[in-house]
């Protein structure tokens, strides 16, 4: 039963509390399910309930929540210096020194960083760059985007165009001119059919071809693309896709933006997706793990050309943020890659070790009647929920199972997120090999719920 407190708070979120991504009539009749603190791998809410959070927040916790390391820079940074702008030819340690953290972490020539507050910002600054960029070069007939069905870039009204994904779109009138979606997306397992996996790389990347001739090699200004596709359904693209992907944005002169607001800081094992994959993007969009969710924090990297040509025009760049490099969190920032660095989670033979544990651990969820496939890349991994193994049969959307087993995951005590009938995981990079055989024990007991409610 609830207590006094808890009724108050769901009553006041559904007052006055507008949630993203959300029916709020629904989330009103139901109330809120309300998260009180945190630590480490687990989150609590208010009766006290522990779940281990498998989603790292969203996407977001590489170094678990709570820490008070981070609390104490935090506070330090606050005390010394709160708040001032990177206008008007002023500039502070934090973001000086976070910036040319972020250029040695990048691959490639990576060198110049602009800093934001989200994701959806990032993204938004870097199409603004991009196109800046084309002027500059004297070829402003290059405004053409190409991204990918199933894509998703955030929820500003630039980055949703972005976004593959139509739900974002006819509710805003969406997406604005000059954004292009090309398909299939590099699902092996949902849009592969009868083709070979290579085949079926190339007929993926032989579409991003068409579409950049379809528009006119001239006019198309960059590609966009998550490494690994994340909100739309944990989509890990075959084997030497990416390689591909570059070599066609050399061919035709098109700037390579990878968005890694997902992918980036240590997600893939690799401190960027593209550095797993070998590419050289000139943009590279990131967010969430730079700060572990600490604090607020996103940056675009340029590098190449790009990077150069920017950095060297005697004329004003007309944009930023009131926030563009908060001395509080790019601080923030330095401290979470200094501790990510210190522990080993990135590219060391412990973490190597764990994500290997992590992918085989999954795979044993595969005897399942419910799971059509699990797959991994790093501490990323999914799981798709089928009603016919053999035939990779779904169920419909109205069966809503991904939903059913998302409540039953919270019922059990983990956070699993759920994309239409895909289950995705997503668990800080702190994450220990016993809680990740917690995390498989509770990820069963949850598909063993959901089948028998679905069948039954």
């Amino acid at each position: 039963m609830m207590t006094d407190q808890e009724k108050t708070i769901q009553d006041l979120d559904a007052k006055h509390h507008l949630h993203p991504f959300m029916p709020h009539p629904d989330i009103a009749r139901k109330g809120a399910r309300v998260i009180t603190r945190a630590e480490g791998c687990y989150i609590y809410d208010d009766s006290g309930h522990k779940i281990l959070d498998a989603m790292a927040g969203l996407w977001t916790t590489q170094i678990g929540t709570g820490r008070e390391e981070m609390v104490q820079t935090a506070a330090e940074a606050m005390r010394q210096l709160s708040y001032y702008n990177t206008f008007f030819y002023t500039t502070h340690p934090n973001v000086a020194r976070l910036a040319e953290k972020i250029a040695e972490k990048t691959p490639g020539d990576i060198s110049k960083i602009h800093f934001a507050s989200s994701g959806s910002e990032a993204v938004d600054t870097a199409y603004k760059l991009v196109k800046y960029y084309w002027n500059l070069k004297g070829q402003p007939q290059r405004k053409q985007f190409i991204a990918r069905e199933n894509a998703y870039h955030g929820s500003t009204a630039v980055a949703a165009s972005l976004c593959g994904l139509s739900g974002m779109h006819e509710k805003y009138d969406l997406p604005i001119d000059g954004i292009h979606h090309v398909g299939p997306a590099p699902h092996y397992y949902n849009n592969g059919g009868e083709m070979t996996e290579d085949a079926f790389r190339d007929h993926c990347v032989q579409a991003i071809e068409d579409k950049i001739l379809e528009i006119g090699p001239d006019n198309v200004a960059a590609f966009i693309g998550e490494p690994i596709q994340g909100a739309g359904g944990l989509i890990i693209p075959p084997e030497g896709y990416w390689t591909k992907v570059e070599a066609l944005c050399r061919k035709y002169g098109i700037l390579l933006w990878c968005d890694e607001v997902i992918t980036g800081w240590g997600r893939t094992g690799k401190w960027f997706g593209s550095e797993y994959y070998g590419v050289t993007p000139d943009i590279i969009t990131m967010a969430k793990g730079l700060t572990s969710g600490y604090q607020p924090l996103s940056a675009v990297a340029l590098g190449g050309d790009i990077a150069e040509t920017i950095s060297q025009e005697e004329g004003e760049m007309v944009h930023g943020f009131t926030y563009s490099g908060h001395p509080v969190a790019t601080a923030v920032g330095l401290k979470n890659i200094e501790i990510m660095e210190r522990e080993g989670l990135i590219d060391t033979p412990d973490q190597d070790e764990k994500i290997s544990y992590f992918s085989e651990q999954l795979s044993l969820l595969n005897d399942h009647p419910l799971v059509g496939e699990t797959r991994t890349l790093g501490l990323l991994g999914a799981i798709e929920l089928v009603k016919d193994k053999t035939t990779r049969a779904r169920y419909s959307d109205e069966e809503n199972v991904g939903f059913i087993c998302r409540e039953h995951c919270f019922d059990s005590g983990l956070v699993m997120r759920s994309v239409g009938n895909t289950m995705i995981l997503c668990p800080p990079l702190v994450i220990t090999t016993e809680q990740i055989d917690e995390l498989i024990a509770k990820a069963r007991e949850a598909l063993d719920k959901t089948y028998s409610q679905v069948s039954g």
